[in-house]
């Protein structure tokens, strides 16, 4: 099973992105799926995530300007991320809850770097 993040890239404060992650292999059901985020000397903290049914749950830092959304049948979770900030640079990983082979474990994407410029 692997999770493969997308989407990073340069943009100006006050600008978007998407982040996307699809994961792959013999999966037989995903539950949560999650975003969380890395900057420069901090540690990895959570943004946002998404549980199979739809519920949401955001971080304080990021409500009201990120959303988290999933399409089940691709895998695929997405981060739309709104008027960015500076303080939204970091490595952006996804993690999802997967079953495969008769048991569930945590996997983590290969983490894809956004930077906000002013």
């Amino acid at each position: 099973v692997q999770l493969q993040a997308s989407g990073g890239g340069l943009v100006q404060v006050g600008g978007s992105l998407r982040l996307s992650c699809a994961a792959s292999g013999s999966i037989t059901s995903i539950s949560r799926m999650a975003w969380y985020r890395q900057a420069p000397g901090m540690q990895r903290e959570f943004v946002a995530l998404i549980a199979p049914g739809g519920l949401r749950n955001y971080a304080d830092s990021v409500k009201g300007r990120f959303t988290i959304s999933r399409d089940n049948a691709k895998n695929t979770v997405y981060l739309q991320m709104n008027s960015l900030k500076s303080e939204d640079t970091a490595v952006y990983y996804c993690n999802a809850n997967i079953l495969y082979d008769s048991r569930w474990s945590s996997n983590w994407g290969q983490g894809t770097l956004v930077t906000v410029s002013s």
